[in-house]
């Protein structure tokens, strides 16, 4: 999922709380808990909704799943845990899957039924809504997901229907292995069909929302921040602990460490660069698990793209000018690893191809870029102009300003173009008015394909509108293939030969969390968490 990058509540330490506590599985016996159970999480950019079906980024998924339970959980280690599907069969052909779910209700009183997921999953796939994450579901492999994507058939005749309350059908066009591991995604969640009919987009207005996870809306103060507090209706409430979420957006990560360091947040990011110092000053708080994200700058071949660019030697020159040991080393210095494939390294199953760039030199990169755009035309006498855009964020400001830098140095003048979060999300993904993007991919479920399916050309999320019609058949043959690894190889290597996008570096997060917030899943390579299995020490 899209750009990224994660917990608060009242709580219980004296001795008529014992009860309460003992019920609480994720909490060891004997731990001694704060009698203010808050999480305060800082997020990069204020969300672009809260509507399950709209939501495209990495940090809306992270918002969006203390407020709502889909089919299923991830565990600290990434497996997956029942949410509301407590059981579910298979047809023999893996075409037809069958989920029972358990008795839970919406925020309201209102029982949570198999018809919310229908409604949730045909509203998503409805051309009505516009859902740039509508292609999701055709990756799901739902029957007819893509004639009803396309308006060619009603969005009745989705391969998905309610048995009755409890049980849920779903019908697929080709079986994929990882079908299940795709329902932790928020678009997956179910929706409350009559809210939504009742207030059509003002249904996430706190006043009006209704969720059915452990957390419910308290306030959206746009820009300011989001609160949630404790659902007592939840299935699962006597296990929830943390009784108070706060999401502060920041997008200035020097001075979202600053409000840290005052003990204003509970969670942030550390700034570039300043990790080595940060863990040497606070080594009980700062951490860098592995996550499955891969940071990249896309090329605009379409339309509205430059001439330039729809040039494979000045795509490939612009790649490998790219000194990512020097972005990683110099600037970031918080366990990044560089990249030359597009999957991160630790995605389950995934071996990295044969990419002959990746094992030359920085010298040997940087004089081949010189070689093809003087090919192509251009060089320090008759430079290269292209923009760059990236959304607001001093560590993206940066890695753009090297950038530019490196590509100066093979006759490139590039200038810089910053826009806040929604500006940036518009120009991206609905003008394509761009030459170069700072884009990013965070994983929506832990297999190769949520990677390289983005780069299709009929992903909403393919920006730069980079068609190429082998890569197209890789991808849609790796959904019947016995063994996909052969087709994700291909797929890697036609990327980097063709080069839509220039991966920089995979993703780790280097991050401070208060000592006192405990059962954050650092394992998880997705680092999907789950406010509901955390708690807060005493002091």
């Amino acid at each position: 999922m899209k750009y990224f990058a994660t917990i608060s509540a009242l709580a219980l330490c004296l001795s008529s709380a014992a009860p309460a506590l003992a019920q609480s599985d994720h909490v060891p016996p004997g731990t001694k808990l704060a009698a203010n159970q808050t999480f305060t999480y800082w997020l990069q950019d204020d969300l672009k909704t809260l509507d399950p079906d709209l939501s495209t980024s990495k940090d809306g998924n992270d918002v969006l799943q203390q407020m709502f339970d889909g089919l299923y959980q991830q565990d600290d280690h990434g497996n997956l845990v029942p949410a509301m599907a407590k059981s579910f069969e298979v047809s023999d052909d893996k075409l037809t899957y069958t989920f029972h779910l358990r008795d839970e209700n919406w925020s309201n009183g209102d029982p949570v039924t198999a018809q919310d997921f229908v409604y949730a999953w045909r509203r998503l796939a409805d051309p009505k809504t516009a859902s740039e994450y509508a292609w999701y579901i055709e990756l799901m492999q739902v029957k007819n997901a893509h004639d009803v994507i396309q308006g060619d058939k009603p969005v009745t005749d989705l391969g998905v229907k309610a048995l009755d309350d409890h049980t849920l059908q779903v019908t697929l066009e080709t079986p994929i292995p990882y079908f299940r591991q795709m329902l932790v995604l928020s678009s997956t969640f179910p929706v409350p069909e009559k809210v939504v009919e009742k207030y059509g987009s003002d249904w996430t207005k706190p006043e009006n929302m209704v969720s059915n996870g452990a957390y419910t809306l308290k306030s959206w103060k746009i820009g300011e921040s989001i609160e949630m507090t404790k659902n007592d209706k939840y299935w699962d409430a006597a296990n929830t602990t943390l009784t108070d979420l706060k999401f502060i957006p920041i997008q200035d990560l020097n001075q979202a460490l600053t409000r840290y360091q005052a003990g204003e947040l509970d969670f942030v990011q550390t700034p570039a660069g300043q990790y080595p110092r940060l863990k040497k000053e606070y080594p009980d708080q700062a951490h860098a698990p592995p996550r499955s994200c891969v940071y990249a700058y896309r090329f605009n071949v379409g339309p509205n793209g430059p001439e330039a660019l729809k040039d494979v030697k000045v795509r490939q020159a612009l790649s490998y000018a790219i000194n990512r040991n020097v972005i990683i080393d110099k600037i970031l210095k918080g366990g990044q690893k560089p990249a030359y494939s597009w999957t991160h390294w630790a995605t389950a199953g995934f071996k990295a191809p044969n990419i002959a760039y990746a094992d030359w030199t920085d010298k040997e990169r940087t004089d081949k870029a010189k070689e093809l755009l003087k090919e192509a035309g251009y060089g320090p006498d008759h430079p290269l102009k292209l923009r760059i855009m990236y959304n607001t964020s001093s560590d993206h400001k940066k890695i753009a300003i090297a950038v530019q830098q490196f590509w100066k140095q093979i006759g490139v003048d590039a200038t810089l173009e910053n826009f806040e979060w929604k500006v940036y999300l518009d120009k991206l993904n609905t003008q394509h008015d761009f030459d170069v993007a700072r884009t990013a991919w965070c994983a929506d479920y832990n297999e190769a394909s949520t990677y390289l399916d983005v780069n299709t050309s009929w992903s909403d999320q393919n920006s730069g509108q980079w068609k190429n019609a082998e890569y197209d058949k890789l991808m849609k043959d790796s959904k019947t293939a016995a063994d996909p690894e052969a087709d994700y190889t291909k797929a890697e290597q036609i990327l980097a030969q063709d080069m839509p996008l220039a991966p920089i570096y995979a993703y780790s997060l280097p991050m401070l969390l208060n000592a006192h917030i405990k059962g954050y899943p650092f394992d998880n390579v997705q680092l999907n968490w789950y406010a509901k299995n955390m708690y807060r020490t005493a002091q």
